[in-house]
């Protein structure tokens, strides 16, 4: 069976014009994005039409519903919870030596690939959507239900009891706050919850803010949100390393509230004003 392209078949689903196609083609190859990352951010088809659509162009078989069931702890051992993040993978079912792996994307072979051989496993394939994939990373890696921001949401991550509450109270007046005490517990946070600023002390447990920034930005669906350190070193060189490691901004300690306000509004407008642009 000849090999037909994304829009063609989206064209034959009448989901799309061919017209319509046409454009978005020039405009994906201008942005350098995916043809379908293009198509979903412009609205004008869903994850699921988008992952039915893949599923038939690769004749594979689509999978949705599936984070609500029960998946025993060895079957997530095949590979961590940073790997399915970075790559949107999911392990479905492991018997003998074949797995079967949910994928949002199944032209990352490389990956897949990688997997196999590592474990000496033979991998079949399910397509699904980024969504569906994240919710079941969430709830079975990190015991978290994955949700989207209704409201102004702000991650305060501090592992001082006193400076945690003091900037909780300022915060709270104008965003909905979650908050963390190490960094591990950020990362997950920042993966269930999605948050539009993250607030990270720059020494924590198990991860510090440094650490933290590294993690969230080998994530696709987390890169850009706006990270701003907070340290109690004010010194030009740390502030310096703070913004050449990719951080949004640098707060030293003592915070003041007004730098805190000033600070955390510039990036919750700057996330607002740029999320769409930041999907792979």
């Amino acid at each position: 069976m000849p090999f037909k392209k994304l829009g063609d078949i989206l064209i034959e689903k009448e989901l799309l014009s061919r017209i319509s196609v046409e454009r978005v083609v020039v405009m994906a190859n201008r942005l350098e994005k995916k043809f379908g990352v293009m198509l979903e951010e412009m609205g004008l088809i869903t994850e699921r039409e988008l992952a039915q659509a893949l599923a038939q162009q690769y004749g594979l078989k689509p999978l949705f519903d599936f984070a609500d069931r029960a998946f025993p702890p060895e079957l997530l051992k095949v590979f961590s919870a940073e790997v399915a993040l970075e790559n949107m993978l999911f392990p479905l079912r492991l018997e003998g030596s074949k797995l079967a792996l949910a994928t949002a994307d199944p032209t990352e072979t490389k990956i897949v690939g990688n997997i196999a051989a590592n474990n000496e496993l033979c991998v079949s394939l399910y397509v699904s959507s980024k969504s569906e994939i994240k919710k079941a990373i969430c709830r079975h890696y990190f015991g978290k239900e994955s949700t989207e921001p209704t409201e102004k949401t702000v991650l305060l991550v501090e592992d001082s009891p006193a400076v945690l509450k003091a900037m909780q109270e300022i915060l709270s007046r104008h965003y909905r706050v979650i908050t963390a005490t190490d960094g591990l517990d950020a990362y997950k946070e920042v993966i269930s919850k999605k948050p539009h600023v993250v607030l990270t002390d720059m020494e924590m447990p198990k991860l510090n803010g440094f650490g933290l920034l590294y993690a969230l930005r080998s994530v696709p669906e987390t890169k850009q949100i706006p990270i701003i350190l907070i340290s109690g070193s004010a010194s030009a060189a740390t502030e310096a390393q703070a913004f050449e490691k990719g951080f949004f901004d640098f707060i030293p300690k003592p915070v003041k509230e007004t730098t805190l306000l000033t600070r955390v509004k510039r990036a919750y407008e700057f996330s607002v004003k740029h999320s769409h642009l930041f999907l792979r």
